[in-house]
């Protein structure tokens, strides 16, 4: 399966790694950071919590497979405050994330960068309208994307100006 990913994201991403499942971090802190609504989202989107689940719900999901397929895009950027260029390297991220999602996200879920961006705004609490298009943030699940990085070995910074974005699949 790893291959098949490596295949997928292959001269896109800018770096991957496979982690054991069981060696992703989970943090109530960061959990705690969504219920704060620190991005503006608890509670207004079907991909953040409180809709997304619990941090327990999501550790019970994601120890049920035995990998996670953990991959990076970085964006260069004019500034620090090149606004511009970050949503633009989300975009790019979150068209690759969508593409694994689509390909296996019916069996192999998908943990993305971010709120779902499909609606804007999002339909929540109506029902979604896109369910089989929408994945959770890393975030929502309560997981420290900092140390996911260190765990998988990959690069949380890369240099001045430049935007790193995480997302993983299991399998």
């Amino acid at each position: 399966m790893k291959e098949v990913f490596i295949e997928l994201i292959k001269d896109r991403a800018f770096e991957y790694a496979v982690l054991p499942a069981k060696e992703v971090n989970f943090s109530q802190e960061i959990y705690k950071a969504c219920e704060a609504n620190l991005c503006g989202n608890f509670n207004k989107s079907w991909t953040c919590p409180p809709a997304s689940g619990s941090v327990e719900q999501h550790k019970e999901k994601i120890f049920s497979f035995s990998n996670a397929f953990i991959f990076t895009t970085k964006g260069e950027l004019e500034d620090s405050f090149d606004f511009e260029g970050m949503t633009a390297a989300k975009e790019y991220h979150n068209k690759i994330t969508s593409e694994l999602h689509e390909q296996f996200g019916k069996t192999n879920p998908v943990y993305g960068a971010g709120g779902c961006v499909i609606c804007k705004p999002c339909n929540y609490p109506e029902p979604c309208n896109y369910p089989d298009k929408k994945f959770p943030s890393i975030e929502a699940a309560g997981i420290n994307v900092t140390e996911l990085s260190k765990s998988a070995g990959l690069s949380y910074y890369n240099g001045e100006n430049t935007v790193t974005y995480f997302s993983f699949v299991l399998f």
